[in-house]
């Protein structure tokens, strides 16, 4: 297998952890994803340099720079912009290549082995046991419900209501709660940009093996940066990440103030907290915005039942 050089950056086929869904927008197999690129690359090349085995479900012809710039590359479907990997992962990996005319099954092992991040001399495993098979199991399909919106906003409320209602109805469910989360698995994380920034991409990595699982992941956490939940919707085949916007004015989240968080960040006590002084940057195109004012506030089981019809219609509640 060759590799193609794009302004000294170069674009390379490379073991990609989690692409064993079908509708996965990079090439299906083994799990593969076109790393790095600043410019332009176009889409035929790429079949025919990079093995492309399929790009069924894509309108554009071609890469381009993402909107965060040079450090992702990204496929252009209808009007949204879709990063393909993680900036890190991007920036940091390189794949082991051998001679296409390598003979015998060190050399077929070696073709597969890679580098991804600080991870060395590393291959994907494929099981027998396929996604489809596990939500024919389920009667259900996997996917990731991510609920962001300000602190006191009602995202852990609608979570539990919506895993209640839906394991009602027979679905299997896993909620992943921000503040849960940080007990165990990111309790090692503050709450400094770059590591919220790596809060969001832990958890993105978890829903999205829950998904792979057929299980339905409700992600319940303020994620505060557009670029953090938009890099969590790149690792997920197209329309599984379904973002919900608990649209709620912050004087309303202030008022409410369940945890006293607001009070202490008023008073200094609490740096960097989101909608005092550090920011949150509400979606632009999410799926679900979840309106709520002073005098009208919908039911947690109401916005629930709104989330399932979302759901039903999309065919996710069946296999």
């Amino acid at each position: 297998m060759c590799a193609v050089s794009v302004d000294r950056v170069t674009c390379s086929i490379a073991s990609y952890v989690g692409t064993s869904c079908d509708h996965m927008p990079a090439i299906r197999g083994p799990g593969a994803c076109v790393f790095g690129a600043l410019g332009e690359l176009d889409l035929r090349l790429a079949k025919k340099e990079l093995g492309f085995v399929s790009c069924s479900g894509l309108d554009a012809k071609r890469f381009e720079r993402g909107r965060s710039g040079p450090s992702r590359v990204c496929l252009r479907r209808g009007e949204r912009s879709v990063p393909l990997a993680p900036v890190r992962a991007m920036e940091q990996s390189r794949t082991a290549h051998v001679n296409s005319k390598a003979d015998g099954a060190e050399g077929e092992n070696l073709h597969q082995i890679s580098t991804v991040g600080n991870s060395t001399n590393i291959k994907w495993h494929s099981c027998s046991v396929s996604k489809l098979e596990r939500q024919e199991l389920l009667q259900q399909k996997g996917c990731v419900i991510w609920i962001t919106g300000l602190s006191g906003s009602g995202k852990s409320t609608l979570a539990c209501a919506l895993s209640r209602s839906l394991h009602s109805r027979g679905k299997l469910t896993y909620v992943l709660d921000g503040d849960n989360v940080r007990h165990g698995l990111n309790s090692d994380l503050s709450f400094k940009a770059e590591d919220r920034a790596e809060n969001i991409r832990r958890i993105g990595e978890v829903a999205k093996l829950f998904a792979d699982a057929g299980v339905i992941c409700i992600a319940s956490l303020i994620s505060p940066y557009r670029r953090d939940r938009e890099a969590c919707r790149a690792i997920l085949p197209e329309g599984d990440f379904i973002e919900v916007f608990m649209d709620v004015p912050l004087q309303v989240c202030e008022a409410r103030d369940p945890k006293g968080l607001y009070k202490l960040a008023r008073a200094g006590k609490i740096k960097g907290f989101t909608g005092i002084d550090d920011p949150y940057e509400p979606p632009l195109d999410c799926e679900i915005v979840l309106q709520q004012k002073e005098s009208e506030c919908a039911s947690p089981c109401e916005m629930a039942e709104e989330v399932i019809c979302f759901l039903e219609e999309k065919g996710y509640l069946k296999a």
